[in-house]
């Protein structure tokens, strides 16, 4: 009778030969997706630097860190998304506390100063801007600016401030202040601004414009924006004034966490968020962005005041994520 059961050294000639193949075979690309809340041009040529440095494809799905969080949390264990890097902090909070993002290891939260890092070593920033009161150097001197945001209440800033309450910058710090003041004190304040007449403008940009042609004389902006005027015009006549340890010198940060979903993949998400936390890719935040680097090794321009110097309200970050709230206390001041 024919046996049909392969020899020991069929069999082994047949292994040898189906591993030779598979080796042979080219290996799948490595791949992971990203859901970003910062625009492509202030990500972007980072991320394509990324995949070339890093040999990892990497695709990316950009909308504001609001959308981004939502389609998240919606698509819940089943989302495509290995990473997700926020425009705001508070977005990354939202993911955090739905236990969606996994725990950092310590060499890559320590890169970054503990202010600007979940505490729960959630998300780690990778950059930085600060909230600022920016104001006409020709019109107002340097002794008589304000102490606080309180102080833009008092008769003498009448109609001179400029500020936009439907920005998203602005509303992150009315969150903030919410935080630190208390809901009816922040309440309080914005109807004291209305009531003093804060000219309202759609972004940060018109008010720094309007700064420059004096139709304002101080304006609550983040602080990048006055070197866009000031790269064309070293003369353009204004200012930055920081105040000390509230909401007005707030440090908004940019992040990123890596899904608990990931998987398998969650080396290649840890190694891209290392590449962005590399000196290189914190330079080039400094000067292609005009924003702050946040390790510790790369310094801010030098036209630029050190984040060491600046003293924000001690907040977790990651709470500045309760935008319904902040929404509800602008419209019942009557500011939006």
């Amino acid at each position: 009778m024919p046996s049909f059961l392969p020899t020991r050294r069929q069999f082994t000639a047949a292994a040898l030969a189906g591993f030779a193949a598979a080796c042979s075979r080219p290996s799948a690309p490595r791949e992971i997706t990203i859901y970003s809340g910062r625009g492509e041009n202030l990500i972007g040529p980072l991320l394509q630097k990324a995949e070339t440095a890093l040999g990892v494809k990497i695709n990316v799905r950009y909308g504001n860190s609001a959308q981004m969080a939502l389609a998240i949390l919606e698509e819940g264990q089943n989302t495509r998304a290995d990473i997700f890097i926020a425009q705001e902090s508070g977005a990354l909070g939202a993911l955090a506390r739905e236990n969606l993002l996994t725990r950092l290891p310590d060499e890559v939260l320590n890169r970054v100063d503990r202010r600007f890092r979940s505490p729960e070593g959630l998300w780690v920033g990778l950059s930085g801007r600060t909230r600022v009161i920016d104001y006409n150097t020709k019109l107002v001197p340097k002794e008589d600016l304000p102490a606080s945001v309180s102080d833009l209440t008092q008769p003498k800033w009448k109609g001179k401030v400029g500020w936009a309450p439907a920005n998203g910058s602005f509303q992150a710090f009315v969150t903030a202040m919410r935080l630190t003041e208390g809901d009816e004190r922040t309440q309080a304040w914005l109807r004291a601004m209305k009531s003093n007449g804060a000219r309202d403008y759609p972004s940060n940009a018109p008010i720094v414009e309007a700064l420059g042609r004096g139709e304002i004389h101080l304006g609550l902006v983040n602080n990048y924006y006055l070197y866009r005027f000031t790269a064309g015009n070293p003369d353009f006549p204004v200012a930055h004034h920081y105040t000390k340890g509230d909401a007005g010198c707030l440090v908004l940060v940019s992040g990123a966490g890596v899904l608990t979903t990931a998987g398998e993949r969650s080396a290649d998400a840890l190694s891209v968020i290392r590449y962005l936390l590399s000196e290189p890719a914190q330079q080039h935040f400094a000067d292609e962005n005009n924003e702050y680097p946040l390790v510790f090794s790369v310094e801010a321009p030098a036209n630029r005041v050190p984040l060491s110097e600046i003293d924000p309200p001690d907040i977790d970050l990651s709470r500045l994520g309760d935008l319904e709230g902040t929404l509800k206390l602008l419209n019942a001041a009557g500011v939006l």
